[in-house]
């Protein structure tokens, strides 16, 4: 089951709650480019029936993968594929069809909890479509994805009362991306582990298009019984349950992928569409994105999907077929190489950015107004004059994702992204000493400065500085 993470950050939506806030006015984006599938069936990378990009973790699989020994135990109830109220709908948000629509939060809310954002705040989107129906259970998922804007917009705990769609809460992702968080927007959707539910979902035009498996890795929910207290998650991941550590006491965290050996005679797989998911758990896996009840493992089919294994009466074969699949299952921890969705080899870790531009700001010169643009990922600073300067200390770690904490003697690129004539600047000091070990200087857009993480506990420090009326800053730091 998803989990809220109000209870992690609350105290940032005290101090930045938010009562309305319009998204996504930005240009609309290029459709992606189409590429050419197995069977002759073109794939749009990106797009809402092929989303994410090619090299996504997503569309790419693992070339003779490495296994541990950490199996799925046997739970309280059996494997399942769900296709029904725990899952998640798709929607397109289509232009010129269904106006803009106020997504509200629970009475007790000024909107729903902007994950990325860390505070509450209403959402207004652009595009609604009009066939929009959230999951009936309690999780409330639903995945709306806007084409327009290369959106996906994800709801967790969505319904409509009194006229009004309310939800708990909401995150976003690029429909163009990797599909999973990154050290600066961790969380992207409404999943436990910090992606959209759209990710790895079996789709409605895959049930029966005939291939042999699909063409991507299958996302999956663990129960504590298999799930690792630490780490709670591993990459791609950027999240977990915030109870793990409490309730978890399994082997296998989140973000973990699990595949069945080259080995595996699917050939024993009696149902043909489970068949078809063992074929998939050969060669593309299945990554583990949430925490379910007590049932063995939960694979996710879009609502609706035709996906259903049981009718009237109880498939007792298809059981016993996902219990096959279920002993067989090992987590991946390594690979000889990995390949896109283009069959190009591609880099399994990428560089990413660690700072988020999220405040809060302090203002210790001049003024002006500064908020966090999540769409564009940056600093906004309006009204600027006398010379403002804004400020954002880190209490702890500049990133809060585990495997992408910064390592003293590796080596870090400051680039500076700013409109306005903004300048950015980077410090650094140790908490024993009062000067600077790490200094950029004020840096103008596309500037850059290079320097070691220093050894020890160290304080960083963010700077913004403005003098035109409307200015917005986006400082990246990457691992070189």
């Amino acid at each position: 089951m998803s989990r809220n993470r109000r209870g992690r950050h609350a105290a940032w939506g005290v101090l930045l709650a938010l009562v309305s806030v319009t998204l996504f006015t930005h240009a609309e984006r290029k459709p992606p480019p189409r590429t050419e599938g197995k069977g002759g069936q073109a794939r749009q990378w990106g797009s809402f029936d092929t989303p994410f990009a090619a090299d996504s973790p997503w569309n790419s699989r693992p070339v003779d993968p490495v296994f541990s020994d950490a199996s799925v135990p046997a739970a309280k109830y059996a494997p399942a594929i769900e296709s029904g109220k725990w899952s998640t709908g798709v929607f397109h948000a289509l232009p010129g069809k269904g106006g803009p629509v106020t997504v509200h939060g629970p009475p007790d809310k000024p909107g729903p909890w902007r994950a990325d954002d860390r505070t509450f705040g209403n959402i207004v989107l652009p595009r609604w479509p009009e066939d929009v129906k959230p999951a009936s259970g309690s999780d409330g998922h639903a995945e709306i994805v806007d084409t327009a804007t290369g959106i996906v917009h994800s709801f967790w705990k969505l319904r409509a009362e009194q006229g009004k769609w309310i939800a708990d809460q909401y995150a976003w992702t690029s429909l163009g991306g990797s599909g999973w968080g990154d050290p600066a927007h961790t969380i992207q959707g409404a999943r436990a582990a910090g992606v959209s539910a759209i990710g790895g979902l079996i789709r409605t035009q895959e049930v029966n298009d005939a291939q042999a498996l699909y063409r991507h890795a299958l996302s999956m929910s663990l129960p504590t019984t298999a799930l690792a207290p630490a780490p709670a998650y591993v990459y791609p991941a950027t999240s977990a349950d915030k109870e793990a550590k409490a309730v978890n006491t399994g082997r296998i965290p989140e973000g973990a992928l699990l595949m069945l050996p080259a080995a595996f005679d699917t050939a024993t797989i009696d149902d043909a569409r489970i068949r078809k998911i063992a074929e998939t758990l050969k060669v593309y896996g299945a990554y583990v994105v949430d925490r379910n009840g007590s049932t063995g493992f939960v694979i996710y089919s879009e609502i609706d999907s035709g996906l259903e294994l049981h009718g009237r009466v109880w498939n007792a074969q298809a059981v016993a077929d996902l219990e096959k699949i279920r002993v067989a299952l090992r987590q991946v921890t390594g690979a000889r190489q990995w390949v896109d969705g283009d069959g190009k080899v591609v880099k399994r870790k990428p560089r990413a950015n660690l700072l988020s531009m999220r405040g809060p700001w302090t203002a210790t010169a001049g003024q002006a107004k500064a908020s966090f643009d999540s769409w564009s990922q940056s600093l906004v600073l309006e009204g600027a004059s006398g010379g403002a300067v804004v400020t954002k200390t880190f209490a702890d770690d500049v990133t809060e994702v585990s495997w992408a904490k910064p390592a003293p003697g590796d080596r870090y690129r400051i680039e500076c992204r700013a409109t306005g004539g903004a300048t950015c600047r980077l410090q650094m000091r140790k908490a024993d000493a009062g000067d600077n070990v790490v200094d950029s200087g004020d840096l103008a857009d596309k500037e850059t400065a290079q320097f070691a993480w220093p050894a020890g506990k160290v304080s960083v420090s963010l700077t913004a500085r403005a003098s035109s009326p409307s200015a917005t800053v986006r400082m990246l730091l990457t691992r070189q």
